[in-house]
């Protein structure tokens, strides 16, 4: 029965070891790691990454006030590492990466004196190493715009390389810069800052080509002449403010009559036109018109005047950056071609009138002749009743019984017969 106390005997100083632990379990959840980096980074440079222990639910939980109570284990392999500062609920690590690539590196916190418990709060993070330059292009100009990557055409624009050296590792370096302009402009210059004016409206693309060489020191030859390069591009909405619409058409037509107005704009497309037909020239509201896309600097506008009198053409443009109104005035004339056109109609109906009129004298004249005047007609009215006894509306048997009496020569249309009774 002797051995019996010795089992809790171990126990007691397993609990006893377990006991630094607790704090640390209990923390777990409850905090979090925020990583930053200054990557990408060209190879050969170092690439900064840093780690901050923070409460997990912003902040409301107190952390401790002994700075020694964590610490932080990084794993980053296979850059190099080059330093490393230890702060309270920080730390920063300072490495190089020889190759290009993508390399994972990982970060946890535990207690300070408890290197296998477990991790109060883990990261991982991937930063990036490249072979070529890292930084970008910027473009500025005096008179912004509320648009990105919109500027003002003929007008100087700014354009700046901001190399990105957070080690300071090209200090000593020398940079060629290859511009191009995107309109036919090219340029070679030992400046990162550039200005232009673009003569042209529309959408162009900057191109930079940027070459950096500095002497670097090797075991074997001594010192020797190392190069990198990159492209960079940046792409530029010009836009030109629209200084006015310049109006072609007539300022007098004639009613009924077909009128083409064509607008020139003096401003970059893509417009937004709105006009409207007043008696009076004045600015048009919001609503007073439907407003249409235009994606050209000419537009044509027609209409058809049915009411003489004086007219105002109120037009109104605008881009994204500016607008401008214009009017045109016009006097539309009654048309000389309208009373014509009422005329031949009633010219028509009226002449057709007085030949019916005609006609029915004519014929009731005639009629009337026929029975006053009985005898045998004269060699012209029989000439007359040949040639124009069919217009003179007779049935076929009136006229050829006319015909026979007046010529002996015919047979009569009816012969006579004698009846006899046996």
């Amino acid at each position: 029965m002797a051995p019996a106390p010795w089992p809790r005997v171990s126990r007691t100083l397993w609990l006893a070891c377990l006991l630094p632990l607790a704090p640390a379990g209990a923390a777990a959840g409850m905090y979090e790691l925020q990583l930053t980096t200054d990557s990408p980074v060209t190879t050969g440079t170092e690439v900064t990454i840093t780690a901050s222990l923070v409460a997990s639910d912003n902040g409301s939980l107190v952390l401790p006030t002994n700075i020694h109570f964590y610490r932080f284990h990084w794993v980053h392999t296979p850059l190099l590492l080059t330093g490393k500062t230890d702060e309270a609920f920080s730390s920063t690590i300072r490495a190089v990466g020889n190759e290009p690539g993508d390399f994972p590196v990982s970060v946890w916190v535990t207690a300070a004196n408890c290197w296998m418990c477990q991790p109060v709060a883990r990261r991982l993070l991937v930063p990036s190493i490249t072979e070529l330059l890292v930084g970008n292009l910027v473009v500025t100009q005096n008179s912004s715009l509320p648009w990105p990557s919109s500027y003002l055409a003929k007008t100087v624009i700014k354009i700046s390389f901001l190399l990105h050296d957070p080690s300071n590792f090209f200090k000593t370096a020398s940079f060629l810069y290859s511009w191009d302009f995107g309109d036919g402009t090219q340029m070679v210059t030992g400046d990162a800052v550039v200005y232009y004016n673009y003569p042209i409206i529309g959408n162009v693309t900057v191109k930079l080509k940027v070459v950096a060489e500095w002497e670097q020191a090797t075991l074997h030859a001594g010192k020797s002449i190392m190069q990198k390069t990159g492209d960079f591009s940046a792409s530029l909405k010009l836009h030109e403010t629209l200084q006015g619409i310049q109006v072609s058409g007539p300022t007098q037509i004639e009613s009924f009559q077909k009128m083409t107005v064509t607008l020139s704009f003096l401003g970059s497309p893509p417009l937004t036109v709105c006009w409207r037909l007043k008696h009076e020239c004045l600015p048009l509201e919001e609503w007073e018109c439907h407003p249409v896309s235009v994606a050209n600097t000419a537009y044509d506008l027609t209409h058809v005047f049915r009411d003489p009198g004086d007219y105002c053409f109120s037009i109104r443009a605008e881009n994204v950056i500016s607008k401008t109104h214009q009017y045109h005035r016009i006097q539309v004339w009654p048309s000389s071609m309208q009373p014509a056109l009422f005329a031949f109609p009633c010219a028509t109906i009226i002449t057709m009138i007085l030949a019916l009129i005609m006609y029915i004298s004519l014929r009731n004249a005639h009629r009337k002749g026929v029975a006053e005047n009985p005898e045998p007609p004269t060699r012209a009215k029989c000439c007359c009743q040949m040639c124009c006894g069919p217009f003179l509306l007779e049935t076929p048997s009136e006229y050829l019984e006319d015909v026979r009496k007046h010529h002996r020569l015919l047979p009569p249309l009816y012969k006579s017969f004698k009846t006899y009774t046996v």
